[in-house]
């Protein structure tokens, strides 16, 4: 028995991807052209457990309307879309048409793009443009890291009671415990603020770079 989670080797890591989460060939031609087209930001995208992680997730919460603040190629897009319930709506926030064009190609590939509603521009522009009312089952957050105070302010009343919050990248490879570049600033207290939000109740776990889930109270 262990008290903290064990470190992922490399053989270990394709280990729980292949009993769990291991990528069918979209997925898998995603992410080779991601690495191949944006080798210094493909770290950007989430990882295969991630990816089946947000699937399960938007499964178990039988989720019909959905948001991702940030898509880079699609890959989490690709996983919360095929999670969705038969009549599921997924909004999807990018600043960058570029980047999601590659997303636009796999979406029709998997038979997901006539439930998935991209809009490009400044999130928090965005996000104000969203019915104000409770609406939301689940939500993904990972788009640039000083936004997401601003992401989970305008987020959180959005979002229907019960309905499930997830942010990505909360751990920062382990620097929230002593930040210094501001990106990392951003997370660590970030993650202090909605630590105090009674709207919420919260788990954050080690997975890949680290996920926050908050289910609305």
């Amino acid at each position: 028995m262990t008290t903290k989670p064990l470190v992922l080797t490399d053989e270990l890591h394709q280990y729980v991807i292949a009993h769990g989460s291991s990528p069918d060939p979209v997925a898998r031609d995603l992410i080779e052209e991601t690495l191949a087209l944006l080798p210094e930001k493909a770290g950007m995208q989430v990882a295969p457990e991630q990816a089946g992680f947000l699937t399960f997730l938007a499964r178990l919460t039988g989720a019909r309307q959905a948001l991702e603040v940030g898509t880079f190629t699609g890959m989490s897009s690709l996983a919360i879309a095929r999670g969705l319930a038969p009549d599921g709506h997924l909004t999807c926030l990018d600043i960058s048409a570029e980047f999601t064009s590659v997303a636009r190609r796999y979406w029709a590939r998997a038979g997901v793009e006539d439930r998935i509603d991209l809009r490009i521009g400044p999130a928090a522009e965005s996000l104000r443009m969203l019915p104000d009312e409770p609406y939301l089952d689940f939500v993904f957050i990972d788009a640039d890291k000083p936004g997401y105070p601003v992401y989970w302010a305008e987020t959180v009343p959005r979002v229907r009671t019960g309905g499930l919050i997830v942010v990505d990248n909360v751990l920062r490879g382990g620097r929230v415990l002593d930040p210094t570049a501001e990106a990392d600033r951003a997370i660590a207290t970030f993650n202090e603020e909605v630590l105090r939000d009674d709207r919420v109740d919260l788990v954050m776990l080690p997975v890949a770079d680290g996920l926050t889930l908050a289910r609305k109270r």
